[in-house]
Formats: structure tokens, sequence, C-alpha cells
């Protein structure tokens, strides 16, 4: 058992678990998509570039991230946060990015922007910070697991 299937557990969360081979990107994921019920998402990390701040933004998987809305929308520039970056906040590596490596966020410098379409799909999968598994969970699982994070989370559109 990982450390985020523990920690589903420890907080009485249930989810469902899909191995498959290792993916890297959301296309090699669509492969295995039709094994995992819902609506699959994009996980981007991204670094505000005047602050120590980072977002993790979680969109459908076949959206456009337009970086300049959400720009615009934080009063901010952005960019791609770097390999160095991801592991230090997080503990992951790129391919492994889902809204479960929150855990690894001790000081919340993450605030998390999620789709609107993904926080009210029925079903929700992500992987558990390893990219050779998907957990899938219901809506009140996933809102459940979101409810024990400390970090600043917003449904957008």
């Amino acid at each position: 058992m990982n450390e985020v299937e523990r920690y589903l557990r420890e907080n009485g969360i249930e989810f469902k678990i899909h191995k498959h081979p290792a993916v890297y990107t959301c296309e090699q994921t669509e492969k295995f998509a039709e094994s995992v019920a819902g609506i699959h998402a994009k996980n981007l990390f991204l670094k505000d570039k005047k602050s120590e701040r980072f977002y993790l933004i979680i969109i459908p998987f076949g959206e456009k991230l337009n970086i300049k809305d959400f720009e615009k929308r934080l009063k901010t520039k952005l960019s791609f946060a770097k390999q160095e970056q991801l592991k230090k906040v997080l503990k992951l590596t790129p391919g492994s990015v889902s809204p479960f490596g929150l855990i690894n966020d001790k000081k919340n410098l993450t605030i998390v922007l999620i789709s609107k379409k993904i926080f009210n799909s029925e079903v929700v999968g992500f992987h558990p910070n390893i990219n050779t598994e998907t957990l899938e969970l219901t809506r009140e699982n996933f809102h459940k697991y979101l409810e024990t994070l400390k970090n600043k989370i917003e449904v957008i559109e």
C-alpha cells in the first residue's frame, strides 16, 4: 500500500485501484481510460513568477490550458514549475502530478484551481503519486479528500 492509499484509508475515503503500465502524458493515459469510470483530468503544476506561490490547475483532459486567462484572473505571471520545484513542494516527478501530491505540501504553498466539471463529476480518477496506478473516487469521496487538505481550493468555470 502506498502513502496515498494509506492516507485515504486513514481518512475514511473509499477508492478503487486500477493498475496499468507506466504513463507519462494524458495521451498515454487515454489507452487505459476505458477501465476507469468518470471524467479524466489534466493536472498542471504552475508557479507564480513573482512569489513562492504554486498553482495546481485541474481541468478536463480534453481542454487546453489558456495561461493568459489564468494570469488575468490571478493578476500575476505564471510559468510551468520546474522539475526541482515539483519535487520539493509536492514530492512528485513529471508524469505523476495529481491532487494527491498535495498531502506532501506541508507548507501549503499550492493553491488548487479545479474545474467545476471535475469538481462536480460523479466519478474522478487520479494517479496516486505514481504513474502505474489510477485511483477512482466518487464525487463524495473526492470532496472528502479535498476537505482534509489545508491548501486553498477554488472551483473555477
